[in-house]
């Protein structure tokens, strides 16, 4: 026990010595929190609109106004030619065109129809989704004002109605902030975890001190739990300090227990603890284990849900998912903040990732000689 101790101790001294690592361990966790939160976003705003009105009417003056007090649209020009239109949309001056066709008024008094033509830039699938929406929404409500203006058969107020109200759980003001911080915060622990760990183990091998260690009395087990356990400490560190963050300044609810969240963080750390071993095991330089860690990441991190939920994945990629780390913290972080899910809610998860642990670290202690 004594020799592990010293070691820990000789980690803790190298680690604060290295002025590599000091930045990543504590301006990093700033930098995501502060600058990904507000930048990783599916919210749309300002969208680039240009308006094509050849009817010139009050309804078409109506509906313009709508989408002028729409938080959403920015009105870039109005043209009455719809070629112009289109080469200001080709040429990404534009995101949007609202094509109002001459006669719509008219057809709105006699028929009780109208056409609309909408034109929007489907470069960015997610943006053009998001922007086809919003303008649905912003049509739809004026067609409810329109109804509500040609109906002559009774007053407004004795006509039979029927309220619909909602009510969103979770995340009733539908806030992306909250959402994406624990999503940010598990990539955070993730980079102390698994990179850092890597690199640490590779550095003593280019300085040549690893050769020291191999040759001294110091069991492989020792040696391990002692590099290991300092960043599984830094890490858990960032966690509370990314919360204490997120609370003050993004009012991030926490409605389930914190003892629970850090117990099934901790698992997730050996499992990247194990990852980050097993890396720096087949690796020789940090240039390497740079390589593999960023291509593991990558991979994880875009199939683990942060962006989009991982049921809308093919049922292939989901299969996948299961050896993915990320997709289960993700997931969990989110219930225990934001839902308040108990032990009962995550046990399924919390037993995966403890085999996964088990797995990834006797793997990487197996594949990690210790030439004596």
């Amino acid at each position: 026990m004594n020799t592990i101790l010293h070691i820990i101790r000789k980690e803790f001294i190298q680690i604060f010595r290295n002025k590599t690592m000091l930045p990543i361990i504590f301006l990093l966790p700033v930098f995501q929190l502060l600058v990904l939160v507000y930048a990783a976003t599916f919210e749309m705003k300002n969208i680039q609109m240009v308006v094509v009105d050849n009817d010139l009417s009050s309804k078409s003056r109506q509906l313009i106004g709508k989408f002028q007090g729409s938080p959403f649209f920015f009105i870039e020009q109005t043209t009455f030619s719809i070629k112009e239109a289109e080469a200001m949309l080709k040429s990404n001056e534009a995101d949007f065109v609202l094509h109002i066709p001459s006669g719509f008024e008219k057809d709105l008094i006699k028929e009780k129809t109208g056409r609309l033509q909408l034109l929007i830039n489907a470069i960015n699938g997610t943006a053009a989704g998001l922007t086809n929406v919003y303008a649905t929404a912003v049509i739809a409500d004026y067609n409810q004002d329109i109804i509500v203006e040609n109906i002559h058969l009774m007053p407004l107020s004795q006509q039979p109605q029927i309220n619909i109200g909602y009510s969103f759980w979770y995340n009733s003001d539908l806030n992306y902030k909250i959402y994406m911080l624990p999503g940010i915060l598990v990539i955070l622990v993730t980079v102390i975890g698994m990179f850092l760990t890597a690199i640490n183990l590779v550095r003593e091998k280019e300085m040549g001190t690893i050769e020291q260690i191999n040759v001294s009395p110091i069991k492989k087990y020792q040696f391990l739990i002692g590099k290991l356990f300092p960043f599984l400490c830094i890490a858990l560190f960032e966690l509370a300090f990314g919360l204490s963050i997120g609370k003050v300044l993004f009012n991030i609810p926490m409605l389930g227990s914190l003892p629970l969240l850090f117990l099934f963080a901790a698992v997730y750390l050996l499992v990247a603890l194990g990852i980050g071993l097993f890396i720096s095991t087949i690796s020789s330089t940090q240039q390497q284990v740079m390589f593999l860690a960023f291509f593991f990441m990558i991979v994880f991190i875009m199939m683990s849900g942060i962006f989009t939920p991982t049921e809308s994945m093919p049922d292939w990629a989901q299969q996948v998912n299961i050896i993915n780390p990320f997709a289960y913290f993700m997931k969990v972080i989110r219930m225990i903040l934001l839902k308040g899910s108990g032990f009962f809610d995550i046990w399924k998860s919390f037993v995966s990732l403890l085999i996964y642990a088990i797995l990834m670290l006797s793997l990487a202690v197996w594949k990690y000689r210790k030439i004596a």
